[in-house]
């Protein structure tokens, strides 16, 4: 099977991570692709790396890494994998309070009385799998275990839309699920209608809260933003406008090293912590607006 190979290394600084990214176009082999992203650890670092077809240049490279003052790339070789098929196989069932998320390879094995999430394998980004996905569904079981009923919902950074789907699954106003990503969105799309919620979540592209609908069915009692921790403390004053008074905000995509510094940020915007949920690495926060 065809190969290809991935080069990986790590600055201090953004403008050099920029400045290295367009560098790596002018390599021979050319990359086919290129990322340039701050690692969300807290410590300020960059990762740039490229995607090629065939073996790069690891001269090259030596130099690019020393005239950026960038660590020695890593160059790996990744065999040629059919991916969805690969998750199909190991992709298992999650289960988190009375929600069941499942690829369509395993619609036998839904518990009698679970709420079913159909997530595809080519869709399997934001399964439940991941540590914070799994902690905001558990978070909106006990919510709900609770005897909160969600009426005006928003999901901010849907992904899958697994969470937008599973508050539509347990109530019945229309939930609103949102990301940045085209892509994202498309995918929400896809998933929606493989689940027949299609008349329940309403999928939006958008920045945050910035999109017409968005501002037309706020203010929310229940806010997911399952995204990262600078997007997160960004989102905050905004969150502040969308909230109603007593509204629910279940956040993560936060390691455990950063909760304190998301919890702060939200309490100085009015909205404080009720619970903190740690699933490995990584945290959920339910936190509630003042009344």
């Amino acid at each position: 099977m065809a190969a290809t190979w991935t080069a990986f290394t790590k600055l201090p600084e953004k403008p050099q991570a920029e400045a290295l990214g367009e560098a790596l176009e002018l390599l021979d082999p050319e990359p086919t692709g290129i990322g340039v992203f701050e690692i969300e650890d807290g410590s300020g670092t960059w990762e740039v790396g490229g995607y090629f077809l065939e073996a790069p240049d690891d001269v090259e490279l030596a130099l690019l890494a020393a005239a950026f003052n960038a660590q020695p790339f890593v160059v790996s070789e990744v065999p040629d994998t059919d991916w969805v098929d690969k998750v199909r196989r190991e992709l298992t069932p999650v289960e988190a309070g009375r929600f069941f998320v499942y690829g369509s390879h395993d619609a036998d094995k839904i518990p009698e009385g679970a709420e079913p999430l159909l997530i595809e394998a080519a869709m399997a980004f934001g399964t439940g799998h991941h540590g914070t996905t799994l902690g905001c569904l558990k978070a909106l079981d006990r919510l709900a275990s609770g005897g909160f009923q969600g009426t005006k919902v928003a999901d901010i950074g849907c992904g899958t839309a697994v969470l937008a789907m599973a508050a539509a699954r347990i109530w019945p106003d229309p939930v609103i699920a949102s990301d940045i990503d085209a892509v994202a969105v498309e995918v929400a799309e896809v998933n929606v209608r493989a689940n027949d919620l299609n008349d329940k979540v309403t999928c939006l592209e958008a920045v945050g809260f910035d999109h017409p609908e968005i501002g037309a069915a706020a203010p929310f009692d229940l806010v997911f933003a399952n995204i990262l921790k600078q997007p997160l403390i960004d989102l905050a004053p905004h969150m502040a406008r969308h909230l109603a008074p007593g509204g629910y905000a279940i956040l993560s995509g936060i390691l455990t090293r950063q909760a304190n510094d998301v919890i702060e940020v939200y309490a100085r915007n009015g909205i404080n912590l009720e619970l903190q949920d740690d699933i490995g690495d990584w945290v959920t926060l339910t936190l509630r607006k003042a009344a």
